[in-house]
């Protein structure tokens, strides 16, 4: 047997490990429910007749892509048109990045632009387009003992937070999220480690907001995660629409030169269907009528350089 040979067939014997863990996963996990009880559940099943060869694909993606509602919506449209089955793999970015980095993902939907320059300038990534974007909130109690309602700018309002030793919960996880949140930790020159008031979930957006709501703890959200559970929760918008809460997604291919087992052609095809107008349009409009108002602004095709990224 030639060395090529025998590395592709351990690559195919460790790429259908994953998926078999994977499916032990979501068969021993009991996830959290939908903030909203009209957010249907997806349902990774496709008829049989619509699946073909190399049929599987598995996207890593930001909890905040699940946790809103938005990928229940858009996947179902993907499978059924063309017969991909998704496995999701819902972590934070800086977990789905290292998935990419092993060959354990073959697309990935992140929101973690610096990592994100980092993962194609080494050659991981292939393609990567720009899907959307929404924003990060601070949220709090009502009565916002911090008092970063009248903050100047987000880094003001993590300095109250401090200097209040009001309880704040982050998420911990190296995930988008979590990356902006030390950004903004540094430019208001605080270093809020082992400091009594800081808190760390090590857990998802959806999760760590049901944490915080326990607590009645100031937390760093995604605007679509927040409206998604906002049923559910007592914690109010408290600071936003600053420049430094932008909160870009892209998309990205798994580079098949680094990794010759990953499933390229429905990355690119998964790429592809996320830029293109008709779900672009799908974007724009989910969570108008539930919510009053958009989770995601569509982007793709969009100057970045308008939105101050590299």
């Amino acid at each position: 047997m030639s060395p090529k040979a025998g590395y592709m067939i351990k690559e195919s014997m460790r790429r259908c490990l994953l998926l078999g863990l994977f499916g032990l996963f979501l068969i021993a996990c009991d996830p959290l429910p939908h903030a909203e009880k009209n957010l249907k559940p997806f349902s990774l099943s496709v008829p049989t007749s619509t699946v073909h060869s190399g049929s599987v694909l598995i996207l890593a993606t930001t909890t905040s892509t699940q946790d809103s509602g938005l990928l229940d919506v858009l996947l179902p449209i993907f499978q059924e048109e063309t017969g991909y089955l998704v496995k999701t793999v819902a972590v934070g970015t800086g977990q789905a990045l290292r998935m990419g980095m092993e060959g354990n993902a073959d697309v990935l939907l992140v929101h973690a632009p610096d990592s994100e320059l980092d993962f194609m300038r080494e050659g991981y990534g292939k393609d990567r387009a720009f899907v959307m974007h929404n924003d990060f909130v601070l949220l709090g109690p009502e009565n916002d003992p911090a008092g970063i309602q009248y903050a100047q700018d987000a880094a003001g309002a993590f300095q109250a937070i401090a200097h209040a030793g009001a309880v704040f919960l982050s998420r911990g996880d190296g995930s988008g999220t979590y990356a902006r949140e030390l950004q903004l930790w540094k430019q208001a020159g605080i270093d809020p480690r082992n400091q009594p008031w800081y808190l760390e979930s090590g857990q998802g957006m959806g999760a760590t907001l049901m944490i915080a709501e326990q607590k009645l703890a100031y937390t760093l959200c995604d605007r679509g995660t927040y409206l998604a559970y906002r049923g559910n929760l007592s914690l109010k918008i408290l600071f936003e629409n600053d420049p430094t809460l932008l909160n870009v997604y892209h998309v990205i291919t798994v580079n098949p030169q680094r990794w010759p087992m990953v499933n390229y052609t429905g990355a690119l095809a998964f790429l592809n269907y996320l830029t293109r107008p008709s779900t672009q349009a799908i974007i724009g409009s989910f969570g108008v009528e539930q919510f009053g108002e958009p989770l995601f602004i569509p982007d793709a095709g969009k100057n970045e350089a308008e939105f101050g990224l590299p």
